[in-house]
């Protein structure tokens, strides 16, 4: 086995532990970009579970601060022991990707180390701009870069809806762990504020909270779809989101219960639902 085969397998199976869609979406792409795509999604698998691995915020914003600096071209010494760090530089070389995007994702991230909820929807736009949509428009460029360069307001909205329905899958774990990612707009709309959400005594003003936070992220499905028809080339950087609705939907009609019940379909029918939108470019 070739040394880049080696990678590849190394990547995508760590990548199938840390985000079994994402893993997914690398395997339905073209095999040449496998592994400068597993290694985007392992790169930002890591800062997503950086809070997990820590039991405060400064060793948090550490780790975050080893991702900028590489980023930046600072020598740690260990990059080539870091397989990920090492296939993420060399997507970036291969691909010409932009770092400043990467680095940003960083930077978002430090939300995700304390408990303060966004203020407004606009702010939680911002944040999904800079996770989950980043994350899109930079695998699009892997896939295509000339299509990509006309899809970021597309890949804009895909985030959006995509962070909104991620957010509401891991409710019952942000809950247990005192952080809230349903705007502070939205809750106080309803009633509510961080600490009476967190409670969720009154069962009906958090159902109404849940729905419209599901209700926002439905608008921006609304407006991806608006945007047209993905190209084919770039369908691939769009599978992750692909049962973004169906999580939507379903947190719509549960309200107040999807603190306690996944919304999450089955394995299979993500599977589906990949293989369907990859065919017919429908999301």
């Amino acid at each position: 086995m070739t040394d880049h085969a080696e990678t590849e397998r190394l990547l995508l199976a760590e990548l199938r532990e840390a985000d079994r869609d994402r893993y997914l979406a690398a395997l339905l792409s073209p095999a040449d970009k496998r592994q400068a795509l597993a290694a985007l999604y392992l790169f930002n698998a890591e800062l997503a579970r950086v809070r997990d691995r820590v039991s405060e915020p400064l060793p948090g914003e550490v780790r975050l601060q080893y991702w900028r600096d590489l980023l930046e071209g600072a020598d740690h010494g260990s990059t080539a022991a870091n397989p990920t760090a090492a296939a993420l530089l060399a997507a970036i070389e291969t691909y010409n990707l932009p770092r400043d995007p990467l680095a940003r994702m960083c930077e978002a991230r430090i939300f995700d180390l304390y408990d303060d909820p966004m203020d407004t929807t606009t702010d939680f736009e911002g944040y999904a701009g800079e996770t989950a949509s980043a994350l899109i428009q930079l695998a699009s460029l892997v896939l295509d870069p000339t299509a990509a360069a006309a899809g970021a307001t597309t890949a804009g909205h895909a985030g959006v809806a995509q962070a909104v329905a991620g957010s509401i899958l891991l409710l019952p774990r942000h809950r247990a762990a005192g952080q809230v990612f349903v705007p502070a707009e939205i809750l106080s709309a309803t009633g509510l504020d961080r600490e009476s959400f967190l409670i969720a005594s009154d069962r009906e003003r958090v159902g109404n909270a849940i729905r419209a936070f599901a209700a926002f992220g439905l608008s921006h499905l609304a407006r991806f779809r608006a945007e047209g028809r993905i190209a084919k080339t770039l369908a691939p950087a769009y599978l992750p989101m692909s049962a973004s609705e169906n999580i939507l939907v379903k947190a719509e009609a549960l309200g107040e219960s999807a603190l306690e019940h996944t919304v999450r379909p089955s394995q299979w029918k993500r599977q589906l639902v990949m293989m369907r939108a990859l065919l017919f470019r429908k999301f």
